[in-house]
């Protein structure tokens, strides 16, 4: 299976992924997270933040989450994905994927800014949701509203459409 969590920056798909991944590990199941800034830093980070720059990133993350359900782990994606075209290549391809959606309104995005992104990138590069688009998902296994609920609650309702899905052995 492959959990992969979109959204803007600032929606918290590193944050719930983590907690995802230490659930599911303390259970002995196998997972691994794979974040688009830890792609981006393996590759040394040879891609900018075009649009055709980002569509090749994803494609090398598609393939990291392509293998790890080949393989029998649970793939734990982190990544803006801002392309509804590459989320339909990624649901083609991936067995078991599994698009979450985490909807963050960008004006609270912005004003918490937990990574800094906004504040150091405004007026010098594109942001998504900004100055680059973001395709609001239209075929997402589950959205999550962040802003109406505490951390825990979006982490529960993931958990438990993944356990409803595959079974009281991912349900805690």
């Amino acid at each position: 299976m492959v959990i992969w969590l979109i959204g803007i920056s600032g929606a918290g798909k590193t944050t719930l992924g983590r907690k995802l991944e230490t659930f599911y590990n303390n259970k002995g199941l196998k997972t691994y997270l794979l974040d688009g800034d830890e792609v981006r830093s393996l590759f040394e980070n040879d891609l900018g933040y075009t649009d055709a720059e980002r569509e090749a990133n994803i494609k090398r993350i598609i393939l990291g989450a392509y293998l790890l359900d080949r393989n029998d782990i649970i793939g734990i994606i982190c990544n803006i994905s801002p392309f509804q075209h590459l989320r339909e290549l990624a649901r083609r391809k991936i067995k078991g994927y599994n698009e979450i959606y985490l909807d963050k309104d960008i004006q609270i995005s912005m004003k918490n800014d937990v990574k800094g992104v906004y504040r150091e990138h405004m007026g010098k590069t594109d942001i998504v949701g900004l100055g680059q688009r973001f395709d609001k998902p239209v075929s997402c296994d589950l959205r999550v509203p962040v802003d109406s609920m505490t951390e825990e609650e979006a982490f529960e309702m993931i958990k438990e459409y993944i356990a409803e899905k595959y079974g009281e052995e991912y349900d805690g």
